[in-house]
């Protein structure tokens, strides 16, 4: 039936749309409405004949029909006349009519047509319906005013299924979903039959979000799903990778009495595979033998290719064993799974046995199972078997396509052979294959590798020419390349090229020349890139900010670093391991541990689990920190977490607790590492070796250096100077020696730190003229540094052979080496030990001269001496001046203040810096008993008492403390009988209660091995 409109049959219907909003009185033509009515019933008369086409066209009839009268007609005659007739009437008025017919005539067509089982001429009316652009919603509010004016009709569902049917099958599926829906909310329930046929071409589009409309529709309708219902919505839930509720579906299933059959068990296993849960798809497929069910073909090589992926290609093995057992014939999907499996895994003749095993049993090789081969082959470097395999494939009639040729390429291109790769694209061509997008990407990549941008960009242009349109991915290797030979002008103008030609630059192409600027210090042109990548309205990721982060890191400037980071947050980007990674360990390694932990603390927020190395990073941070407690709870948390500690983070613990002097520990570490199976290296052994020497154990440091070898390991470097150094401080430098001859026996060379330790160990033995000719040697090899010359100016000043230390200093500026604070330190300590204070003062000015920085020796030095020879105002000078220098006096710096101030009469100033100091625990008690009996020598003993007495009428009240410290200060220096004298002023003055004796305060301040502060004591004296 010819039902298409011709472009004047659309025009008047466009103009009868704008009519038909008039009012009721505007008809479609002049003929009054009574006429209509006639007209329809002398048709309806005229139907009745067989002849009813001669009748009407030899009438007026022709002239007087319209839309409504052919409404009118259809109408009357749908429960009378033969729907087929009827149907040919609507044809022949169509060609009389001359404007759109009522969309009611098409319903009630469709319903006569259906009503009398005639469902193909009725899809063929909704066809032409569709054809006419009617909306969804038209078409249904017609359907359904229809099917309530016709309550005769025995069809009516099979009406509004067969819209339904037309839009699925054109492809319309937002309208198929809306006619559906709308279908459902006017009470009308489609069949189980049109749902699910809908449902399956929803999943094989991939429309999910329509599916799911659909899905939820039927459950609310109350629809009992069949077999091929629930199979299309597990496999809907397996597409979007949510097994486990395909799987929950699956049991549910036979809960509501339906059973799964072959092709839904097949489905969850294909969807287990697909997220890698291949041990329950297994598991599945054994628990089909229970079912009565039987796994097929489709089953097993499901299965096959699950594991393989899995790269567990040996059980692949095993399931298709099992398969050719129950006497299934495996299929060449399953055989190239397997092989291609198997070349992943690099084991190559077990791939060649599977091939072998193929071809016996009758399954010839085909051009996939062939790629599959060459392809394992070129990723594994064997390129000249993979050639092999192509020459054998040709030899068996199957022709290698663009995919082969792509492979082979691209084997070449990773072993830098290009003339290879150049002639075999020669092949290709020859054989007709054009070259893909694909294949000049490898090229161009292969070329960029090698170095060869010139031949990358001229085929890139050949591409070009060739009318293959490359894509960002393609120009990236390009860019790259130009970024690493550092041609940062060629790589941003490849980019404006790609801008130009509309090619769009992706945030690959920015971010090699980001990377690139930022590892060449160029950092405000990255930062100029940055800003175009947001002006081009580009997503940055991890790889954008990751090169700011690093260089900012690298320049130690963190708080900008960091920047980056929260910046990137901000931008949406989660940060990858490798940034997470680099912003912790520059926290870590500037010392800013809290700030670690934030990152860290940010990092499980967005939920990325911390690895072994970033809980490594942190434990190696808090160990260097001394925070061993803090480091242990990290890897119990690393515990908790199923990780296993690696070498780094064990001996990064090793190495703390060995600084701290707990070798128990360290060695209960060392046993652990052993059982849970990670070998030490040199360095956790070097840890251990040097904490023992440190702790003076040198027998078992020698036990432990000497079992190295036992462990497969080779003493290095840092070994023998660790053990060496040891044996020069334990004074055993026979020993130091011989191990500093035996290292270049094993190939080390004596570093500048052995021979510092060795000229160390000489200078403290006395031994100068062996440490000078250590020293000149040093000279010669050119690994004479500060600490060298450091170490023999001590070593002269400890023997008193000054003028010979100066003249070290002297050399060192000839030989540009520079002396540091402790090489005048040095100095001034002798000078000062020495009373010779007016050299002191001028290696001091000396040294200010050259902005070196005093540290507390060197003021304590000062601060000694200049009290030793009664310069009380030179003591208080300087000890202001360290302190305004942001430097914290220690206990020998506050005794020779205070004694200072007491000498000089300032009796309360004294007493009251010592009462602060021993409240705040900062002097310990010993002393304090040397400074008391200081003030006892000489026959001082009635100025100490006058003095007390003195600073009781200003009102000063010392603490419990000073007074406990003073009476057993007395005591000690042999001035007991003067006791009960200091007791009565104490008591006088309310200092202490009266019920105390002198035995009490003096048996509470003693203090074992003098260790504990005035402080505790006092606290426990109140107590």
């Amino acid at each position: 039936m010819n039902l298409v409109l011709s472009k004047k049959q659309l025009i008047v219907h466009n103009c009868w749309k704008h009519i038909i909003k008039k009012p009721k009185h505007f008809s479609f033509c002049s003929i009054p409405g009574g006429s209509n009515k006639s007209t329809a019933e002398e048709i309806s008369t005229i139907l009745k004949h067989k002849n009813w086409k001669m009748l009407l066209g030899s009438s007026e009839i022709p002239q007087k029909i319209n839309p409504d009268v052919v409404y009118s007609v259809l109408d009357r005659n749908k429960l009378v006349v033969n729907p087929k007739r009827l149907l040919d009437f609507f044809e022949w008025s169509n060609q009389n009519v001359g404007m759109a017919q009522k969309i009611d005539s098409f319903s009630i067509l469709a319903f006569a047509l259906c009503n009398s089982n005639n469902f193909g001429n009725a899809k063929n009316v909704f066809d032409e319906m569709l054809q006419r652009r009617y909306s969804v919603m038209d078409i249904l509010s017609s359907l359904v005013k229809c099917c309530k004016e016709c309550d005769e009709c025995r069809s009516k569902i099979v009406v509004f299924e067969l819209p339904i049917d037309a839009y699925r099958k054109k492809g319309m599926f937002n309208e198929a979903v809306s006619m559906f829906l709308g279908v459902k909310n006017e009470g009308f329930i489609p069949s189980l039959l049109c749902c699910n046929t809908l449902l399956n071409e929803l999943l094989n589009g991939n429309r999910m979000e329509l599916f799911w409309k659909v899905y939820e529709g039927m459950l609310e309708s109350k629809m009992s799903l069949d077999v091929y219902g629930y199979t299309n919505v597990i496999n809907a839930y397996c597409k979007v990778g949510n097994v486990k509720d395909a799987n929950r579906l699956l049991h549910d299933m036979r809960g509501k009495g339906c059973s799964p059959n072959l092709v839904t068990y097949n489905v969850v296993i294909r969807g287990l595979c697909s997220t890698g849960a291949v041990d329950e798809a297994l598991e599945l497929k054994k628990s089909m033998e229970g079912k009565q069910l039987v796994p097929d073909i489709y089953t097993y090589s499901t299965l096959i290719d699950g594991f393989c992926k899995k790269k567990r290609s040996r059980e692949a093995k095993w399931i298709l064993d099992e398969m050719c057992e129950v006497g299934l014939d495996p299929d060449h999907f399953a055989y190239t799974a397997l092989i291609d499996g198997f070349m992943k895994e690099g084991e190559v003749d077990e791939a060649f046995r599977i091939k072998d095993e193929m071809v016996e049993r009758g399954k010839s090789l085909n051009l996939t199972t062939y790629n599959s081969i060459i392809n394992g082959l070129c990723k594994i470097g064997q390129m000249d078997k993979a050639v092999t395999i192509k020459g054998d494939m040709i030899e068996m009639g199957i022709f290698p396509d663009v995919q082969t040729y792509n492979y082979l390429i691209e084997g070449y291109g990773r072993k830098n052979n290009m003339n290879k790769a150049s002639e075999l694209l020669v092949e290709m061509t020859d054989r007709n294959l054009v070259p893909s997008a694909y294949t000049c990407g490898v090229l161009i990549n292969a070329f960029c590798n090698s170095g060869d941008i010139c031949q990358a960009t001229f085929v890139l242009e050949k591409m070009i020419a060739g009318g293959v349109r490359p894509n960002a991915i393609i120009y990236t290797p390009i860019i790259k390349g130009y970024v690493e030979d550092g041609k940062f002008e060629e790589a941003k103008h490849v980019v404006l090229d790609m801008w130009q030609k509309g090619i769009l630059p992706d945030i690959f192409c920015y971010n090699s020349i980001i990377s690139g600027l930022c590892k060449v210090g160029r950092i405000d042109e990255a930062k100029m890139c940055l800003v175009e990548v947001e002006k081009r309205r580009l997503r940055p990721n991890s790889y954008t900010f990751g090169p700011f982060i690093s260089w900012y890191r690298e320049a130690g400037n963190m708080q900008v670093a960091e920047q980056y980071f929260w910046e990137m947050l901000d931008c949406g980007v989660a940060p990858n391991y490798a940034t997470f990674t680099s912003i912790i360990d520059g926290h870590c390694k500037y010392g800013n541990i809290s700030q670690a932990f934030s990152v860290l603390d940010r990092m499980l927020q967005i939920g990325r689990l911390p690895n072994v190395q970033l809980y490594g990073i942190l434990i190696n941070a808090l160990s260097k920190n001394g925070k061993l407690s803090d480091a242990m709870d990290v890897l119990s948390e690393l515990y908790n977490k199923g990780l296993v500690p690696d070498v780094f983070t064990y001996t990064s613990l090793i190495s703390g607790f060995c600084r701290q002097g707990n070798l128990e520990k360290a060695f209960l570490l060392l046993d652990e590492m052993s059982q849970k199976g990670v070998k030490p290296n040199i360095v956790t052994y070097n840890s251990l070796i040097g904490g023992l020497c440190k702790s003076g154990d040198l027998s078992r440091a020698r036990e432990v250096f000497d079992g190295i070898s036992g462990k497969g390991l080779t003493p290095n470097g840092v070994t023998y100077s660790t053990i060496i150094d040891g044996y020069c401080k334990a004074g055993d430098l026979k020993e130091a020696f011989r191990l500093t001859d035996e290292m270049p026996l094993r190939g080390i060379q004596p570093d500048a730190f052995v021979y510092n330790a060795l000229l160390h160990g000489c200078c403290k033995a006395g031994q100068v003229e062996k440490a000078l000719t250590l020293f000149h040697e040093m000279v010669e090899k050119g690994i004479a540094s500060t600490l060298t010359f450091n170490t023999l100016i001590d070593g002269f000043c400890k023997l008193g052979r000054l003028s010979e230390a100066l003249e070290l200093v002297k050399g060192m500026s000839d030989m540009h080496i520079p002396p540091d604070n402790v090489t005048y330190t040095i100095l001034i300590d002798y000078c000062c030990k020495n009373g010779i204070m007016k050299e002191a003062e001028e290696l001091f000015q000396k040294m200010r001269g050259k902005k070196l920085i005093p540290t507390i020796v060197t003021y304590t030095s000062l601060i000694q001496g200049y009290h030793r020879i009664g310069e009380k105002l030179k003591v208080v000078s300087l000890f202001e001046e360290m302190v305004a220098g942001g430097i914290q006096p220690d206990e020998v710096v506050y005794s020779s203040m205070v004694d200072a101030l007491y000498r000089e009469g300032n009796l309360h100033k004294a007493f009251s810096l010592w009462n602060e100091l021993l409240d705040k625990g900062l002097l310990k008690g010993h002393i304090s008993e040397t400074l008391v009996g200081s003030w006892c020598e000489k026959g001082e003993i009635s100025a100490l008492l006058a003095s007390l007495n003195e600073i009781g009428e200003q009102g000063f009240v010392p603490s419990l403390a000073m007074c406990s410290t003073l009476a057993h200060g007395l005591n000690k220096a042999g001035y007991s009988e003067i006791l009960p004298m200091a007791l009565e002023t104490m008591v006088k003055f309310s200092w202490i209660s009266n019920s105390l004796t002198s035995n009490d305060l003096i048996t509470h301040c003693q203090m074992d091995g003098h260790t504990e502060s005035v402080g505790n004591t006092t606290k426990q004296l109140a107590l």
